[in-house]
């Protein structure tokens, strides 16, 4: 029986394993193929920034819809679906001819994306919970591994002269064929509390937890700022800072996506022994150093170590977030997530936006002393991600009740 049920966990966490690497695929082969989507819809790029917001706005409302139909459905059912609609929506921007066809393409493509996010994450969350140990960062590593795939897959293809349809097409049907073969293998909704819950404990959760879960969203928030932050403005800075050509000015992205992934990779195995706090808390320290360092630097291999070192400082932080948001209460875990990924969103949009005003004001290296002074605050305040600060009593009623019906899988879990 606990072989069984071990095979069952293990094949839930290599089936959130493959979304996080899809959702990370499909949304790379959207950003590969920008520029020609843009010159075959005839706009600008200042038309295209703006459209861009539709595809954030859609990503927001899918999350904040997708959340609650977790916590209702379970995720072995909105996942997929979620997953399939993202998939779908990957191939009508690469048809869209103008202006108002693209955005609503774009729309529906980001409210797939929103959708998936939350729900695999909420799916993560029940996974590592069968474990019982940090697995969370892991997932999150397959995204940008996903991403890394699409830019490979895509400038290969790009290469070979194939159109955007055909493109976006084959890697929407593949998608669709790796929802179809994951979805198996999806754990069940886990049993509800019930009765374990008292009437006063049910109201203190109403009152108490969204408290501590957008505290989570406002670190989020911070966090997914400075990584749009280094997402948009890591070329450009070393480029006009350092004139650094453009080839090396690529480098200083590159140095930071690869120093983020590898250190997702590593996370886990840190959070087990020193616990999520530590990660946040000294993650954050090094991303606020390390921003500092980029802001300072006289040179091109300082910044590029600045860049390095943001990105293994970022690295675990977030999957920290969510598993926190997600354990909270795990018959809201859903809905808790898609607070905390909804508002760090909307960081990860208005982080390169405030950068750009900020730029009249002072050189561009210099307004990264905002995000690094959000990451000091965000070190300060990592405490929040200790269960035992603010709620112990709704911890201990709620949480207590999931060990109980996770034991079993866990003594088998930690063998792998």
């Amino acid at each position: 029986m606990f072989a069984c049920m071990f095979g069952s966990l293990r094949a839930a966490r290599l089936a959130t394993f493959t979304y996080f690497a899809l959702n990370g695929f499909l949304l790379g082969a959207w950003i590969v193929h920008i520029p020609v989507i843009e010159h075959r819809a005839g706009i600008s790029h200042a038309t295209l920034g703006w459209l861009l917001l539709l595809l954030g706005a859609g990503a927001f409302a899918g999350m904040h819809v997708a959340g609650p139909l977790t916590d209702r459905f379970g995720a072995r059912r909105v996942v997929p679906l979620t997953a399939a609609l993202c998939s779908a929506a990957l191939v009508p921007p690469a048809f869209a001819g103008n202006a108002g066809t693209l955005g609503l393409t774009l729309l529906v493509l980001g409210i797939g994306n929103g959708g998936l996010d939350v729900s695999m994450n909420t799916h993560a969350v029940q996974v590592e919970a069968g474990y019982k140990r940090p697995i969370m960062s892991a997932f999150h590593a397959m995204f940008s591994v996903g991403g890394v795939l699409a830019a490979l897959v895509g400038a290969r293809t790009l290469s070979w002269g194939w159109s955007p349809t055909t493109t976006l097409t084959t890697v929407s049907l593949l998608a669709l064929a790796g929802t179809a073969i994951a979805a198996p293998a999806l754990l069940s909704r886990p049993a509800t509390t019930g009765g374990s819950i008292s009437a006063s404990t049910t109201r203190n959760r109403r009152a108490r937890t969204p408290l501590r879960i957008w505290a989570l969203a406002g670190l989020a928030l911070i966090l997914m700022l400075t990584e749009g932050v280094a997402n948009d403005w890591s070329a450009l800075a070393l480029r006009d800072a350092l004139d650094a050509p453009a080839a090396t000015a690529a480098l200083a992205y590159g140095a930071f996506a690869t120093a983020m992934t590898i250190g997702r990779f590593l996370t886990d195995r840190v959070a087990a022994r020193f616990g999520p706090v530590a990660i946040v808390r000294y993650g954050c320290a090094l991303a606020a150093l390390a921003l500092t360092t980029i802001a300072l630097a006289p040179s091109i291999p300082l910044a590029l170590v600045g860049w390095t070192l943001l990105g293994i400082g970022l690295s675990g932080a977030v999957p920290q977030l969510f598993s926190a948001a997600g354990h909270t209460d795990p018959d809201a875990a859903g809905t808790n997530v898609s607070r905390v990924a909804g508002l760090g969103y909307l960081g990860m949009l208005s982080g390169p936006a405030i950068i750009g005003p900020l730029t009249q004001l002072v050189p561009l290296h210099h307004t990264f002393l905002l995000p690094a002074l959000l990451c000091l605050i965000a070190a300060f305040t990592a405490h929040i991600l200790d269960p035992r600060k603010g709620e112990p009593r709704l911890e201990v009623e709620v949480a207590q009740p999931v060990a109980a019906r996770s034991s079993a899988i866990g003594r088998g879990a930690e063998q792998n």
